[in-house]
């Protein structure tokens, strides 16, 4: 079993310039409601903002699968042509 140390997660660092006064004062609005911090609450947004639907997440897929060359082989195949060797 290992350990997971604070070390071990690389996280990232996202500094926002230019915000507009309105936003932050949604944002800090948001945050006091729900009982977080401002940063908390912008990790939530962010987070959720950025999430791929179950649609757009089935056309990834649907797309890795369509760039990938159709395997005819069957696994027994594989198996005798290994124990032959």
């Amino acid at each position: 079993m290992s350990l997971i140390t604070p070390y071990d997660i690389a996280m990232a660092t996202l500094l926002i310039r230019n915000l507009e006064d309105q936003v932050a004062e949604r944002l800090r609005l948001q945050a006091r409601l729900k009982g977080v911090s401002v940063e908390e609450e912008a990790r939530r947004l962010l987070a959720e903002g950025t999430r791929l639907s179950r649609r757009e997440f089935a056309a990834e897929a649907a797309a890795m699968r369509a760039r990938q060359r159709p395997n005819k082989t069957r696994a027994a195949d594989l198996i005798r042509e290994d124990r032959s060797r």
